[in-house]
């Protein structure tokens, strides 16, 4: 699996192709769709990222420490 600044990187290319609007209607759909593929997989590892974070800087008692 790529990695997530990899992932970011593709969407950014993706959003700055449509854009330009160089593409066709196909292409431009296809385009797209791997967008908002590659937008939800982001989300969802952000969430995931947090939800980390807040697990490690809690203590025992469950107060952050931070």
């Amino acid at each position: 699996m790529a990695k997530f600044e990899d992932r970011m990187k593709r969407l950014e290319e993706i959003v700055t192709i449509l854009e330009k609007g160089d593409e066709d209607l196909d292409k431009s759909l296809k385009l797209f769709e791997e967008g908002l593929q590659l937008s939800k997989q982001l989300k969802d590892e952000l969430k995931e990222y947090e939800k980390k974070i807040e697990e490690l800087t809690k203590d025992d008692s469950g107060s952050e420490t931070i």
